[in-house]
């Protein structure tokens, strides 16, 4: 089974892949292949361990928008590098692999991310509007790279936290239009989270559920 995650930073992206990878699956995580890329822009930032995140900084940063255009640059490299390798050798020995995609992926190019479609399962982990609250406040609390592209914008009488939240909104339903595009298929957010519900769940959800036109395409 080859299978793409996809949603927003704090869907739960990177938790189904690491209990994917526990049962078997290859793992491919588009944040540490592009974290490893930046690992001489991070070593020279200075002392102390430096993250992705600290690279980048916040969307009113004079620095951001550089560091924006950069880390696509870098999703972009990776997320090539793992449809080559999904092109190449996952179709002859037909292992099972989870791709976790960023929540940025969208800005890649459409070819891209086309082809990564072609051969994979594209899984939405949904979130509803009720949290958007939440997510833009775990980014604040603990950062994590966010790309805005030009939905941020910041008013001469706002603060950047207030700016961010006026536009977050604008954020999360631009992102989920295209989410919801480019998904063969769509997790509920709240199934996901039910006791009791692990990674056998999580697969069998996703057989039950094949769309039509795909039947059979990523088992096998």
């Amino acid at each position: 089974m080859r299978i793409s995650l996809i949603g927003m930073a704090g869907a739960g992206k990177s938790y189904w892949a690491r209990k994917l990878e526990e049962h078997g699956f290859t793992r491919f995580c588009c944040d540490e292949m592009i974290a490893r890329r930046l690992a001489p822009e991070l070593d020279r930032m200075g002392p102390g361990r430096k993250s992705v995140a600290d690279w980048m900084g916040f969307p009113h940063e004079a620095r951001y928008k550089e560091r924006e255009r950069r880390y696509l640059e870098l999703e972009q490299e990776v997320v090539k590098e793992i449809v080559l390798y999904l092109d190449r050798e996952a179709r002859e020995d037909k292992c099972d692999v989870v791709v976790d995609t960023t929540g940025s992926f969208m800005y890649i190019d459409e070819k891209v991310i086309q082809r990564l479609r072609d051969l994979t399962l594209v899984v939405l982990l949904a979130t509803p509007e009720e949290i958007q609250q939440k997510l833009l406040n775990d980014y604040i609390r603990n950062p994590h790279p966010m790309v805005w592209r030009d939905i941020f914008e910041k008013r001469p009488d706002e603060t950047p936290m207030e700016a961010m939240a006026r536009c977050y909104p604008t954020l999360f339903a631009s992102r989920k239009a295209v989410y919801e595009k480019y998904a063969h298929i769509c997790l509920d957010y709240y199934e996901l989270r039910k006791e009791g519900f692990g990674p056998m769940e999580f697969l069998e959800k996703i057989r039950s559920v094949r769309c039509p036109g795909i039947k059979g395409k990523y088992w096998g």
